[in-house]
């Protein structure tokens, strides 16, 4: 979805405002700045599709908005349990915002384990959809209810709105021929269309989508769309619901231009494509399907006009083997995994780094060790993708900081790779890559122009006179080698990854060269040009809150509240942590105090201490889920006082 919306302004991630009543409606419609929706239910029962109806409605409407879907690692968990509960948050607004919200003001849930998994984050007076035909007895002891929460007064500080979804769904498509069961799977679209007329969202996508999703199978088509009329058409008539909403578009929240709804796995596939066609290289992806990187490898697979190649390769080791075989070929050539994948391409990215070939590894990071939390997200991966090879192989890091900005970062990450001539870590994670945002569709005379020269002919004259190519003989700026596509006549040259000589790339067991080649490398990272860390800091402070990545929207959100309240804070945000931006060390020592919020146990935190001699303080969380910015501003106000 697209939508046009005009000039920029800087506005508050609040609460709700006051409300207003339009009183010749036959309803009353309350005017909200802001809204945080929660969609729970059982793996099977579409929470994630609904969410993402909803979400596309909200863009096209014109709202800025920030999505957080949690959904359980098990294929199918048990029906009806705890860890089988997934759930859908979105946060839309008429103003800029920056996170998915801390805590609902609406909850839908589908079953009892939904409301119990979801109920500890509602605050009093949160509005509570049930679906009262899933709180069954026997549901309800299957996670731990003695008696049910509808019935026992425990909900009374909530706004309860009980709900026989399933019935009124099955009531609604009784004309259609369909059994029992079909007519079921259907409540979800009940449940959106619902929550489509609670809050004025337009429907006509909604209704597209599932003619196109569908059109194979027209009698589930028309069962979907009339569940959807028909909750739609609930919210009208029923008495329960006196109240709809309405937030109005973010007119003034962005820069002018046309925006569509984007998650940070769709934006980087975009990204990768958009570099390929600014260099002029055909893109190749060798990739194994992991959590949470998986999407990428679906989305450029669809794209073999834009001279895109995919490969699924049987395992990891094979997919980075294969891409940097096509970057060896002139290929961009990108991998994507998570955390447990880039532990087993390691050694391949340590050839790339001995055989200096652009290659962009993409880790989608989740949490834990082995296989970990697969669809939780984290931080995880700093130190591995700083450290994680043997010898002395670095490779430059390029993290970004919304699901938007991968796209920039893939296009960043390809210009270092591509200019220097060395593989380069792009650091998304989880919540970026699932999450979406409204994305600025940028215009081609703002992208970046990254066309290689590839070597054609001799590049050194020997004392004789005669003239050879040298494939390690290197740019004096860049310290780059030529890149000499197989096939060209005359460039033919040795590969592999034992230690080279400098210049010919002959086999070396020299002391003294491989010091001076370890050396090279190294310089070669450190001399990349990246741009200088920008400092908010309006008021002179002398706390200095810095992160990276995914950390990015609830330090914004948590800076916001506190500088409303009064308290002085600065705030810097790292898209470079290999090599670390210039005037970094100068900008830490500004300050009396520095806070590192991150996803982990404290790795950036730990760099930054040892290169910059910084008494940096930590603020660590590693429970698979992003940080709350009330959190966030609570801790950083402790630390401004302390």
């Amino acid at each position: 979805m697209t939508s046009q919306v005009s000039s920029p302004a800087e506005q508050a991630d609040g609460n709700v405002v006051g409300e207003q009543r339009n009183p010749g409606d036959a309803k009353d419609v309350r005017r909200l700045d802001r809204v945080i929706i929660r969609f729970a239910g059982d793996s099977g029962d579409g929470m994630q599709l609904t969410g993402d109806r909803f979400t596309s409605e909200t863009a096209s409407f014109g709202n800025d908005l920030s999505t957080l879907p949690n959904f359980p690692a098990e294929i199918r968990a048990p029906a009806g349990t705890l860890p089988g509960v997934s759930s859908f948050q979105l946060h839309f607004a008429d103003h800029d915002i920056l996170t998915p919200g801390d805590a609902p003001n609406v909850l839908v849930a589908m079953n009892p384990a939904a409301l119990k998994a979801n109920i500890g984050d509602l605050p009093r007076g949160a509005e509570i959809i049930v679906n009262t035909d899933e709180f069954t007895k026997r549901a309800l002891q299957k996670v731990g209810y003695d008696a049910s929460p509808l019935d026992d007064g425990s909900l009374d500080g909530y706004h309860l709105h009980p709900v026989p979804l399933t019935t009124l769904t099955v009531e609604a498509l009784k004309e259609f021929d369909l059994s029992r069961k079909e007519a079921e799977r259907s409540k979800n679209m009940f449940a959106l269309g619902l929550l489509s007329w609670m809050y004025h969202r337009p429907t006509e996508g909604t209704e597209k989508f599932l003619k196109s999703k569908f059109a194979k199978k027209p009698e589930i088509m028309a069962a979907n769309i009339a569940a959807f009329r028909a909750g739609w058409n609930f919210g009208e008539t029923t008495e329960d619901f006196a109240v709809s909403y309405q937030v109005a578009p973010a007119a003034q929240a962005f820069p002018t231009g046309t925006y569509r709804n984007i998650s940070g796995n769709l934006a980087l596939a975009y990204g990768l494509i958009t570099a390929s066609r600014q260099a002029d290289l055909p893109l190749f992806l060798g990739s194994y399907p992991i959590t949470p990187a998986s999407d990428i490898l679906h989305e450029l697979s669809r794209h073999k006009n834009f001279g895109v190649r995919t490969f699924q390769a049987e395992d990891e080791i094979a997919g980075i083997g294969a891409a940097l075989g096509a970057a060896f070929g002139g290929s961009l050539a990108v991998t994507t995994t998570s955390g447990p994948g880039v532990a087993l391409k390691s050694e391949t990215v340590g050839l790339a780094v001995s055989l200096e070939l652009p290659l962009l590894v993409v880790d989608i990071q989740r949490g834990g060790p082995s296989t970990g939390l697969p669809t939780k997200t984290e931080q995880a991966d700093l130190l591995q993708a700083m450290y994680g090879r043997n010898g002395e192989a670095p490779v430059p890091i390029v993290a970004p900081q919304t699901p938007a900005d991968c796209f920039d970062a893939a296009l960043e990450a390809a210009r270092i790779a591509l200019t220097y001539r060395t593989p380069v870590m792009l650091l998304s994670d989880g919540y970026l890559a699932n999450g979406s945002e409204p994305w600025r569709i940028p215009d081609l005379d703002e992208l970046p122009d990254l066309t290689v020269q590839f070597a054609q002919g001799p590049n050194h004259t020997l004392a004789d006179g005669t003239e050879v190519f040298r494939p390690y003989k290197r740019d004096p700026h860049t310290l780059a080698r030529p890149w000499a596509v197989p096939g060209t006549p005359g460039l033919e040259h040795r590969i592999g990854g034992i230690e080279k000589q400098d210049g010919t790339g002959n086999i070396s067991y020299d002391p003294a060269n491989h010091d001076f080649m370890v050396r090279t490398r190294q310089a070669k990272i450190d001399n990349i040009t990246v741009p200088d860390i920008d400092v908010d800091d309006p008021d002179t402070a002398r706390t200095l809150v810095l992160g990276w990545g995914s950390t990015y929207g609830p330090i914004t959100a948590a800076v916001r509240r506190l500088r409303r309240s009064g308290e002085p804070i600065a705030q810097a945000h790292l898209r470079h942590l290999n090599p670390f931006p210039h005037n970094l060390g100068e900008v830490l020592r500004r300050y009396d105090k520095v806070v590192i919020p991150e996803m982990n146990l404290g790795q950036l935190a730990t760099l930054i201490r040892a290169k910059y001699l910084v008494d940096a303080h930590s603020y660590n969380q590693v429970n698979g889920m992003p940080f709350k910015a009330e959190q966030l501003a609570t801790a950083l106000k402790e630390a401004i006082h302390d």
